[in-house]
């Protein structure tokens, strides 16, 4: 009777996007697993360390950080949990990411351009003369020149 611990242990769970849970007790690739389920991908659910807090509560909430997509040719182990998650969300997902990354980039070249600004014109004030200066000198030097004594 205690056998059915371990061998529960020794499984691999598949959650579906509805709910189901399918427990697997030998290893699979991902391909089939795909297969058997057209318009999902297979992730793998990487759980958050729990902390001490949480552990008091008796809520037994599964909680994860990332889910890592696998390819095809992934074959899923014994002890992990996978999930089963619908191709329009891995779309949306990376969409999400596009944007965010289009976004950040944006964000830096205007920090970039605005430093770029700044020092422009703090460069007259830092010794150098401006075009202005320069022709406004010329100016006095050539009008002195031509000044009867």
């Amino acid at each position: 009777m205690g056998n059915c611990q371990a061998i529960d242990a020794a499984a691999l769970v598949i959650q579906h996007p509805c709910g189901r849970i399918e427990r697997l007790y030998w290893p699979i690739p991902a391909s089939e697993v795909m297969r058997m389920n057209p318009g999902h991908y297979v992730s793998l659910i990487i759980p958050l360390p729990v902390s001490e807090e949480e552990n008091k509560d008796q809520n037994h909430t599964v909680r994860f950080t990332r889910v890592k997509l696998l390819r095809p040719s992934d074959t899923l182990a014994l002890g992990h949990a996978y999930r089963l998650i619908t191709s329009q969300e891995v779309m949306k997902v990376l969409r999400a990411k596009k944007y965010a990354k289009t976004k950040r980039q944006q964000l830096e070249s205007n920090k970039k351009l605005q430093h770029g600004q700044e020092k422009q014109s703090s460069a007259p004030e830092s010794g150098r003369k401006s075009d202005t200066e320069n022709t406004y000198q010329v100016c006095l030097t050539h009008c002195a020149l031509q000044l009867p004594s």
